[in-house]
Formats: C-alpha cells, sequence, structure tokens
C-alpha cells in the first residue's frame, strides 16, 4: 500500500510562546557562522504563497506526489499544464527585504552558508549568491529515463510551440510552481518528452513523496556541523528533509532561532521564535547592526 507523505502537522503539547525580541537573532548575526535555512515563508512578500500559513495553498490545494506524478500519463499532463502555467508567475516574481536581508548578512561575512527548501530561485536572484537548494530547482528540468537536464526556459519554450494559444485564467499559483487549474481548462495539454532518449520530464525538484538526494543531505548536515548557529527563516519545518537538520543542530547544542509567524515543530528545539513579518524582522535586524540592504543587486 502507497503511504501518504506528511503535509500537516498538528502542534501537541505546551510549546514556548512566539516573541517579537529581535535582539538574540541580531546577537547570533553578530557573532557569526549563522546557517540560515529557508523556508516558502520568505517568499510571501515576492507573491508566491507558503504551504502552511495563514491562507496557505495546503488549505485549497494538495501538491503532486512523485508517486502520482509517475503513475500515469494523465497525472504527468494535469501537472505539466499547470506548472507551465505557473512557471509564468514565478518568472515574474522578485526577491523582496527578506531575500535582501540574508544576502547582505552573507556578504557581511556572517553567515556560514544557506540552505532553502524552495524552488523559486529568489535568494539566488539577489548577488547570485551561493545557497545550496535542498529540494532543487524549477529553473531545471530532468529526464527520468536518461537523467539530462535541460535549462527550464527550453522546455517553456517547447510547451508554448505543443500548446499554442494555451493561457487559461489560474484561480491561484502555489509555492511548487503548480498554478490551480481545472480538468476542463488542462483540456488536451500536449506533454515534451526528452529530446534526447523520449523518456519523461519532471521539474528537477524534489516532490512530497520524494527523497532528497543523500550527498545533498550529507552536505547540508556538514554546514550544521560547522555552524555556530541555525537561523531558520519562514519555514513550518512540518517535513523531515528541513527538521532534521534543526534536532541536528540542537543535539551538538548548537543554539537555534527561528523567525516564523506561526508555531513550527521546531520550536521544542528553538532558543526563540519570533512571530514577526519576515522583511520587516531582518530589515531591523540589519539595520541594528549596521547593515544596509540597497547595496544587493536584485
Amino acid at each position: 500500500m502507497r503511504m501518504r507523505p506528511t503535509l500537516n502537522w498538528i502542534p501537541s503539547g505546551d510549546l514556548p510562546p512566539g516573541t517579537t525580541d529581535l535582539e538574540p537573532v541580531a546577537a547570533a548575526l553578530s557573532a557569526g557562522g549563522v546557517l540560515v535555512l529557508s523556508g516558502a515563508g520568505i517568499s510571501t512578500e515576492s507573491g508566491i504563497p507558503d504551504y502552511r500559513g495563514e491562507g496557505g495553498s495546503l488549505r485549497r490545494h494538495t501538491p503532486m506526489t512523485y508517486q502520482d506524478f509517475t503513475a500515469t500519463a494523465q497525472a504527468r499532463r494535469r501537472y505539466w499544464a499547470r506548472s507551465h502555467l505557473g512557471w509564468r508567475t514565478f518568472g515574474r516574481a522578485r526577491p523582496n527585504d527578506g531575500h535582501r536581508a540574508v544576502a547582505a548578512f552573507g556578504r557581511h561575512g556572517l553567515l556560514s552558508g544557506v540552505i532553502t527548501q524552495n524552488v523559486d530561485g529568489l535568494h539566488q536572484a539577489v548577488d547570485g549568491q551561493d545557497v545550496v537548494e535542498l529540494h532543487g530547482s524549477l529553473e531545471r528540468v530532468v529526464c527520468l529515463s536518461c537523467g539530462a537536464r535541460t535549462p527550464r526556459r527550453e522546455i517553456a519554450r517547447q510547451l508554448e510551440e505543443a500548446n499554442p494559444g494555451f493561457a487559461p485564467v489560474a484561480a491561484a499559483v502555489n509555492p511548487d510552481g503548480d498554478a490551480d487549474l481545472t480538468d476542463e481548462q488542462v483540456g488536451d495539454f500536449h506533454v515534451v518528452p526528452c529530446t534526447v532518449c523520449g523518456g519523461v520530464l519532471k521539474p528537477d525538484v524534489v516532490f512530497f513523496g520524494e527523497s532528497v538526494p543523500p550527498s545533498r543531505v550529507e552536505h547540508c548536515r556538514r554546514l550544521v556541523r560547522e555552524a555556530t548557529s541555525l537561523l531558520v527563516l519562514g519555514s513550518s519545518l512540518t517535513v523531515m528533509s528541513g527538521l532534521r537538520f534543526v534536532r541536528q543542530a540542537a543535539d551538538a547544542g548548537k543554539p537555534v532561532l527561528i523567525v516564523n509567524r506561526d508555531v513550527t515543530r521546531g520550536d521544542q528545539h528553538a532558543l526563540t521564535r519570533v512571530a514577526l513579518p519576515l522583511g520587516a524582522a531582518l530589515t531591523t535586524v540589519a539595520g541594528r547592526l549596521g547593515i544596509p540592504l540597497d547595496e544587493a543587486a536584485a
């Protein structure tokens, strides 16, 4: 029997309350060696919804799983039609103050690294900073047969040619780039094959129900070992792919600090959780540290 991936987490027991005190975050950054782990919440101010916050996409949308994607051609048609439309929206999104603050902290030598659970490329769009893409990137497409990787813009061009005039209006676009379309709107959308071997193409992202490559996990674990502290930005930490690094840091006695408006699955391991909007919170911290954000080229 196929198991569904964990999509939601219900808090149990007494979790420490959130705070508005940014001093512990500023102090950790001032000390340097901070490893950032970011989630969908850092991109909401760029117009990309998160999964689980107020108005999060999981309230109306069940993400495509790897098992469903590989099971039928119909599921892949539905996914690619929705993702093709969502890609246009992602392409218009721009980094916000949260992304610019992270880039500024790195530029001033306060960070040991950045890991993002996001697939939107917005961290990388500021200063071209080096970021570990834990769940991959929508900028690339991979063939499930031969492993060939192709820039997403090239696949988008092929899909445009195969589906002239395809321009339905989506109800919403989700954090994974999947736009909300009805079956009628999807219609007979044509999916393009791999130009190398004719195989099935998939965005080079880790779907729900799929595992993060072991080499990438180990790279992230090494970053945690080398860091002085871990700063989580905009992640509910519901899925184990991110939570495991919080647990690793806490087990090693490294301070874990979280900036997220809602409770997270990692709160019990954290020194503090700041319940403030990310852009404003990180801009305030940057100001306290005398770091301007306008040096970053978005």
